[in-house]
């Protein structure tokens, strides 16, 4: 489906997107004083105390359009099938200075904001595309994490410092994924560097080990549907799901062992650090009665094990409605937080990774957390004491935990409006659609072309998630990112 109009779609999306942000609390432009700052800024950072660790076979993997480049991998094959995997992450902090008013615009947002029509950067894209990201063929002060693993996926050693990196390869998660699935021969930037397949191919399997390794302590396989809109010029032309992929599944897996890193490194030096965390799950018995639904059994007690048997025996009996299913498990389970770990603490870990460890340090162009986490690390390598007080820390994971929140509820509602703005012209249209939700507040359905949800007006009971149906559009809001359907009567 196309939209035959929105030739300003582009200008509307970005205007809602301001509004939405100012109404949220966050700030979509820069502050003169940190523009100003920027001018300053002439030069990536360098250290000649930093590792010289140019000359490894670095890649980054990333979106096909992504110019914030964090990270970095590289992986080494050890005797006795142990595999050692250098994870470079940019060193943001060499640049932006606490107390500055860069640094004070980044921990207002505290995330960078990606919407349907614009992105709202945390850092200046002077830096943060440019002079702090790990562009290729250029050199770059990073953080690295080096790990050592076992054939098991467990990690044996580890250790992190400062070096001095150059990307080799910038590849994309699509034509990177479609290669190590066998389906199309090794993009370009990956063919041109001599050593890198077996390096990824490697990297691929180290990934592989760690998830399984994860998923037997009881990791959730949960997969949910996105999408992002695909522009002609600044008209809206439609939505396009953004599928999970090997890729992507190799840089999760990856900073997911690197951030595990951070957070034990910084505990083994007794510096308190920002812990991010899914508790508990507080609403269990809906998970248990939302499993019964699905013809599942869970224990009465929650169990993550237990849960992730029963999501991927779901996911093999029902692909197509499983990231609707996983949606509704995700809300149950809660929203992830940031939150402040003291030297011999015991912050809660992450549910739903199954891990005690974890912290985010691998997106400090993207995510201010990861910033403040660099700057721990740097005074544990310094043996200096910690740059931020307790108190200090605990209210910056409050912040932080806040304005993720409300950067997320921006991008969902400009996600929204561009729905909206797309099926707008075919007002009284009818689809098959399937239920995607179905709680009090009333009962959500999906269409498969475009992938759009909206709201089932006057809703039947006994509407559960997988259900499907036949609606008509009966109303769009674009500014507030409403579509409404209704339920057609069987043939």
């Amino acid at each position: 489906m196309t939209n035959p109009g929105g030739r300003f779609a582009r200008s509307q999306l970005r205007r809602i997107a301001r509004r939405v942000m100012l109404a949220r609390g966050l700030a979509p432009d820069f502050p003169p004083a940190a523009l100003d700052e920027l001018q300053a800024i002439t030069a990536p950072a360098s250290d000649p105390a930093a590792r010289d660790l140019r000359h490894l076979v670095w890649c980054s993997i990333d979106n096909d359009d992504s110019r914030d480049l964090d990270q970095l991998s590289v992986a080494a094959a050890l005797p006795g099938g142990a595999t050692r995997l250098l994870v470079a992450i940019a060193d943001v902090t060499a640049t932006v200075r606490p107390g500055s008013a860069l640094d004070a615009h980044a921990g207002q947002n505290t995330t960078s904001v990606y919407t349907a029509a614009e992105t709202f950067p945390l850092l200046p894209e002077k830096l943060s595309t440019g002079l702090t990201s790990l562009n290729p063929a250029e050199d770059r002060l990073a953080l690295v994490t080096d790990m050592v693993f076992a054939p098991d996926g467990g990690l044996t050693a580890a250790e992190i410092y400062p070096a001095s990196v150059r990307n080799q390869a910038k590849l994309a998660y699509a034509g990177t994924a479609a290669w190590l699935e066998g389906k199309a021969p090794p993009p370009p930037a990956l063919a041109a560097v001599p050593g890198l397949a077996e390096k990824l191919r490697l990297q691929h399997r180290v990934a592989g080990q760690l998830a399984a390794l994860r998923h037997r302590q009881g990791a959730l396989s949960l997969a949910t549907r996105q999408t992002r809109p695909v522009f002609s010029g600044d008209q809206l032309a439609g939505l396009e799901a953004d599928t999970p992929n090997a890729a992507k599944q190799l840089i999760e897996d990856l900073m997911i062992a690197a951030n595990g890193v951070a957070a034990r490194f910084l505990a083994s030096r007794n510096l308190p650090s920002l812990r991010r965390v899914v508790r508990t799950p507080a609403h269990w018995d809906l998970i248990v009665e939302l499993a019964g639904e699905q013809g599942g059994r869970l224990p009465p007690a929650p169990d993550a094990r237990a849960l992730e048997e029963f999501l991927v025996a779901a996911q093999a009996a029902h692909p197509a409605i499983f990231p609707d299913l996983s949606l509704s498990v995700i809300k149950l389970l809660g929203a992830g937080e940031y939150v402040l770990e003291v030297p011999g603490g015991a912050a809660p870990g992450h549910f739903g990774l199954a891990v005690r460890d974890y912290s985010h340090s691998t997106a400090p162009n993207r995510r201010y957390p990861d910033i403040l986490t660099q700057r721990l690390l740097k005074a544990a390598l310094a043996g200096r004491p910690s740059p931020y007080a307790e108190e200090e820390l605990a209210a910056l994971a409050q912040h932080c935990t806040t304005q993720e929140d409300a950067a997320r509820k921006v991008e969902r509602q400009v996600g929204k409006s561009a729905a909206a703005l797309l099926l707008a012209p075919h007002l009284g249209e009818q689809f098959d659609a399937i239920v995607t939700g179905a709680a009090e507040k009333g009962v959500w359905v999906r269409i498969p072309s475009p992938p759009v949800e909206g709201k089932l007006d006057h809703p039947p009971a006994g509407l559960r998630v997988g259900h499907r149906l036949r609606v008509q559009l009966v109303h769009t809001d674009v500014e507030r990112g409403f579509i409404d359907f209704r339920r057609l009567a069987p043939a």
